[in-house]
């Protein structure tokens, strides 16, 4: 596993990097078998008190995401690795069967569409202000994968491309703590 340790607010001595790799090199013996080379990507930051660690994990179509905020940042590392490890355990069999199943070239044509389309970013209306902009692949999946993927990302919604109807669906988190689908349909 190849492991890509940033600082934010915080110097990254050998002594930290040397524990990250350690720690987070522990997930190595979940993710057997997924790719040759495996890219873990960790952010460790200092707000305030607080000692914020993020890792990120990329498995093809799969995306593994935790982040741990404790007033030690050891702990953090600590905190954020077992969260992993958690969503590994949880999900790993999906996870394999997924990452199997994926086609190579079907991803590509989509890659290369989205990547053609136009960018508009100069059409910003002027009482709206945009802090942030955000593009990524969408990937055709089952409403399941979809959820899944969004609880391993720890988001609240997920937007993807349904592998049945070839149409962008949104999953999101209700407040009851079920599951909705929003399916978009033009007017």
């Amino acid at each position: 596993m190849k492991i890509t340790v940033t600082g934010k607010n915080i110097m990254v001595t050998e002594a930290l990097k040397a524990y990250v790799e350690k720690r987070v090199g522990r997930l190595d013996r979940y993710l057997q078998g997924f790719r040759k080379e495996i890219e873990a990507n960790v952010i460790l930051s200092v707000e305030g008190n607080f000692h914020i660690t993020e890792v990120t994990i990329e498995l093809g179509a799969i995306i593994l995401r935790g982040e741990e905020r404790t007033t030690d940042m050891y702990t953090s590392i600590d905190g954020v690795v077992e969260k992993i490890e958690r969503q590994i355990r949880k999900y790993k069999t999906r996870i394999k069967l997924k990452n199997r199943s994926e086609t190579r070239e079907a991803l590509r044509e989509i890659n290369q569409k989205l990547l053609d389309v136009p960018d508009n970013s100069e059409e910003e209306d002027e009482g709206i202000k945009l802090v942030r902009r955000k593009r990524f692949v969408l990937k055709p999946m089952s409403v399941e994968e979809a959820v899944m993927q969004m609880d391993l990302l720890g988001h609240d919604f997920f937007v993807f491309l349904d592998d049945e109807d070839n149409k962008v669906h949104v999953v999101y988190k209700r407040k009851d703590g079920n599951y909705g689908l929003i399916e978009p349909e033009l007017a």
